[in-house]
This record gives structure tokens, C-alpha cells and sequence, in this order.
């Protein structure tokens, strides 16, 4: 059935309404809908013809006071609603609401979407059959107290929801409840905005910075498991760029637009290990926080877990490690829900795994679930090739924050830091240079200015291969010297003749303090 709305301005007098309830009860029509404004009065009446209509809006033009009445397409409160509608559908949280009997009363089209059921469905429910009889909006409905970002689990109609919220009370002039309304937003969203705010910087490969063909194999072996979902162990000493190539085998993966969440396991105590790695329900321990905290395996749902120093997890925890890997599934500390979670783990050591597995300090069934794919970054002492390339971009990168055009190094500079073993491989060059533009001249670094941490290491300072000869003899032989207290024993552990050994002494000018 149709209905006719009408537009009544008018100067105000008592009886005004009595008045033009009479003329539309005169043609025996019903008012289905009044609102009068200061100034404004709105009627939406039942259907008539063109020519009844006629007669009533000249009837309500003749009521003293009646300045103007005109047809309307929609009443002044449908206006509201279908306004408050349009905000509720483009908020994209979950909006839902319920009366004091905790009927749902709202529910905007995210929050259905959350509840995966239609909104018509969801309106005129019971809140509590729906989601459940211990929801925080049922205890506000009851308390009257707002409560703030609570992380609820449930399920409806079978589908596990998990998500957060935080509602208010809604409060008639006398103070009385009479609903309550609340925000809803998915924890995978939460976690995207968490991440979007507290991105870490992400290396591609191109940040790689190599030209031996040791590493162009490693980085095009990196590039290929990338594309896949396969759990990497990455091994390599430290210094040697491990997480920069998990970083970068993240960046190439389907899961690029997910989290990232890096996990150094020698960094944490023990023992917040296990809550900062699996989460916790609230009352767990003593101090834990109020509502629970979801771990790192669940903040990484659907990116990249990188568990760097992984031989240092306590061998407890490895087993729990296990059965997330294997079960797809978290538990937080004190808690019995079984959250669902889909990661992949890349994992990086510089131990000797397969020595911890003998010893039964790791456990092998773990092991061999991390060692799908194993990359082996080799040490800088392996690629000398590679130390010039790199020392320049760091060069670069330090000029640049300086504020500086460039920085040059002389070639002995270059030729002592390619003399050097680099225990500390990169990260220990890099150390090398900063310091070394610390100390040097107008802006060019040369061999004095090259500090190095551990000096014994250098294999050559010299230019010529006669002088690096020389010198790593020089050291071999002063070694040996040190820990013999005769030069024929000194002479057997270099496995050469007491004669030659005598020979090379005088030939490099070697103090000789020890007995024939």
C-alpha cells in the first residue's frame, strides 16, 4: 500500500494539531506517520486519489496559521535513517547495536559480513543465541561500563570468529540503560593496521650486494624458493647478511602484503620466550596483561615468522614450535582454544645443527621439518671478490647520510681490508669503514685509518704476492716459535728441515730467542 507525504508550514497556536487531525479523519484516511518541527509539520497519510488529495491540501491551506503545504518524497526521519545507513555501510568496522532486552537493534553491513549472515538476518535477534551468553555487550548491559579493544573468540553458524571490540552503553535523559552499541574489527585487520604501523624496512635482492659467483648462486637459489611456500633454514656465520636474505625472500613471496615478524630467539629471556612466541590468556601468571596477548605465531597469520638464532630455542619450546608446524594450530599460554594460523617459517643459525641433534640438544624431528630448504650464505673470507664492491657502497650510504658528496680509499686501504679473514664478515666491514671515515683526512680513507678488531686475522698487507708470502711465513713461523721451546721442534710442526727454518729466520729478520 502506497503512502501520500505532505509538508505543513505553520505559525504556532494551540489546537493546530487537533485541527489537521480532522481534516485527513474528515476523508476517513489514516495518519500513519507524524513529526512536527519547530515551524515544520510532517504527515505521511494513506493513499487517495488525485483529486481527495486536492481537497485536503486546500482544507489544511484554510487552518488559521497555515502558511504552506506542499507533497514531500520522504519524511524528515527516513532521511535520518537512510543518512545514519549510509555512514554505518561505509564504516569499515562492525557496527551492531541491541535494546535493553539485547535484541539486536543495528547491525551495519561489516559486521554482518564479520558474522557472515545477511543483515536482515541479524536484525531482531537475540544477541546472546547468536554470539554468545558471555559477550562484553551483555555484561555492559548489565554493569552500564564501556569497555575497550577485548579480544573475543567465538563461533556462529559454524564459522570461528576472532576479532575486536569495544562498546559503549546507551543511556536514556533519566540515566537509564536502555542498549548498548559496539565496534567490531576482524584480528587479521588488526594485525594488517598493527604491521602497517610498525612495518619494518624490507630488503629486496637488489640490496644484496655481491659479485662473486659463491653468492650470485646463493642469491639465485634464494630467488626460486621465494616464489614457493617452503620453510628455508638459512645457515651462515654471523655477520653474514641472514636476515637480510629472509627479509628479501619475504618481499618476493605471495606473502609480501602480509607481516613480516622477526623473532631473534638468543635476544629474549627465557622466560618471555614462550609467551612472546604462543600469546597468553589473561590471568595466565601473575602480571599478565589484562585481556591476554596474542603471540607472535598468531601476529604473523598469513606473512613470514623469521626465527633467527633458532639453536638457541629451549628445547620445550621446540616442541611446541613442532606441533604449530605440524597442526597448523596455537594455543596460548592457560588457554585450551586451538587458534588456527597459516605462517611461513624461515629460520637461520650459525650453529652446527646436526652436532646439537647428536647431542640431543635439538630436537631432530625439528630439525628436519626446518631444513626443507637449506641456504648457506658463505663467509666473507670466501668472496674477497666481494669486499671491494661492498666497501664502496657503504662509502656511498655513509656519504650520504653525512651529508657528503663521496668518500675515497686508497689502494692500500682496499688491499688491507682484502688481507683481512673478516670474522665478523659484513657487518664487521661495515663497522671497519664507519670508523675508519672517523679517522680519516679530507675525506679519503687510507691504510692507517683501517682499525681492524682482530689484526692476528690478516692474511697480507702487502701489494706484491713475494710480500704476502713473506708475512703469512712471518706469522707461522713466529707462532710456531712462541709455542716451541726449540727451533728443531718448531721446524717439525711446520713439517720443514731445522736447516730451512734456520734459512727463513735470518732471511726475515726474526728475533731467534729460543735454543737450537
Amino acid at each position: 500500500m502506497g503512502t501520500i507525504k505532505l509538508s505543513l508550514d505553520f505559525e504556532d497556536r494551540v489546537g493546530l494539531v487537533l485541527d489537521v487531525s480532522r481534516v485527513i479523519s474528515a476523508r476517513n484516511l489514516n495518519i500513519i506517520t507524524f513529526q512536527v518541527l519547530p515551524g515544520r509539520m510532517f504527515l505521511e497519510i494513506e493513499k487517495t486519489d488525485k483529486k481527495t488529495l486536492k481537497q485536503i491540501i486546500d482544507d489544511l491551506k484554510n487552518i488559521p496559521k497555515v502558511l504552506k503545504v506542499h507533497p514531500i518524497e520522504i519524511m524528515p526521519y527516513e532521511q535520518k535513517e537512510q543518512q545514519l545507513r549510509a555512514v554505518l555501510d561505509t564504516v569499515n568496522e562492525g557496527i551492531i547495536a541491541i535494546d535493553s532486552h539485547g535484541t539486536i537493534s543495528i547491525c551495519n553491513q561489516s559486521c554482518a559480513e564479520i558474522f557472515g549472515i545477511p543483515v536482515e538476518r541479524v536484525i531482531g535477534q537475540n544477541v546472546g543465541k547468536l554470539l554468545a551468553n558471555d559477550i562484553p555487550m551483555l555484561k555492559t548491559l548489565k554493569t552500564g561500563e564501556s569497555y575497550n579493544n577485548q579480544e573475543i573468540i567465538i563461533n556462529v553458524e559454524g564459522r570461528r570468529l576472532h576479532y575486536l571490540t569495544s562498546g559503549r552503553p546507551i543511556k536514556d535523559r533519566l540515566g537509564n540503560i536502555v542498549g548498548v552499541v559496539a565496534v567490531l574489527k576482524p584480528m587479521s585487520e588488526v594485525r594488517e593496521l598493527v604491521y602497517a604501523l610498525t612495518k619494518p624496512s624490507l630488503n629486496s635482492f637488489n640490496d644484496i650486494i655481491y659479485t662473486s659467483e659463491k653468492m650470485r648462486f646463493v642469491v639465485e637459489m634464494a630467488k626460486k624458493v621465494a616464489r614457493t611456500d617452503t620453510t628455508v633454514l638459512i645457515r651462515g656465520e654471523s655477520g653474514t647478511g641472514k636476515e637480510l636474505f629472509a627479509r628479501a625472500i619475504h618481499l618476493e613471496s605471495p606473502r609480501r602484503t602480509k607481516p613480516f615478524v622477526p623473532l631473534n630467539c638468543a635476544a629474549v629471556p627465557e622466560s618471555l620466550l614462550e609467551s612472546e612466541l604462543f600469546g597468553y590468556v589473561e590471568g595466565a601468571f601473575t602480571g599478565a596483561k589484562k585481556g591476554g596477548k596474542q603471540g607472535l605465531l598468531e601476529f604473523a597469520h598469513e606473512g613470514t615468522l623469521f626465527l633467527d638464532e633458532i639453536a638457541e630455542l629451549p628445547t620445550h619450546l621446540q616442541a611446541k614450535l613442532l606441533r604449530v608446524l605440524q597442526e597448523g594450530k596455537v594455543r596460548r599460554i592457560g588457554g585450551q582454544e586451538e587458534i588456527p594460523v597459516d605462517i611461513r617459517i624461515i629460520a637461520a643459525t650459525n650453529r652446527n645443527l646436526e652436532g646439537m641433534v647428536r647431542e640431543g640438544k635439538f630436537r631432530e624431528d625439528l630439525y628436519f621439518r626446518l631444513n626443507v630448504f637449506p641456504l648457506q650464505i658463505p663467509p666473507l673470507r670466501e668472496r674477497v671478490e666481494d669486499i671491494e664492491v661492498l666497501t664502496y657502497h657503504f662509502l656511498n650510504t655513509f656519504a650520504k647520510r653525512r651529508g657528503i658528496q663521496y668518500f675515497e680509499i686508497t689502494e692500500n686501504a682496499l688491499n688491507k681490508l682484502k688481507a683481512y679473514s673478516w670474522p665478523g664478515n659484513v657487518r664487521e666491514l661495515q663497522n671497519v669503514i664507519e670508523r675508519a671515515l672517523t679517522l680519516a683526512d679530507d675525506g679519503v680513507i687510507e691504510a692507517k685509518d683501517i682499525i681492524l678488531d682482530n689484526p692476528q686475522n690478516t692474511y697480507f698487507v702487502a701489494r706484491t704476492l713475494e710480500e704476502a708470502v713473506n708475512q703469512v711465513e712471518k706469522e707461522l713461523i713466529e707462532r710456531a716459535l712462541k709455542q716451541y721451546p726449540s727451533i728443531r721442534q718448531a721446524a717439525r710442526s711446520l713439517g720443514v728441515t731445522h736447516t730451512t727454518l734456520r734459512n727463513k729466520i735470518k732471511k726475515l729478520k726474526l728475533t731467534n730467542k729460543v735454543v737450537e
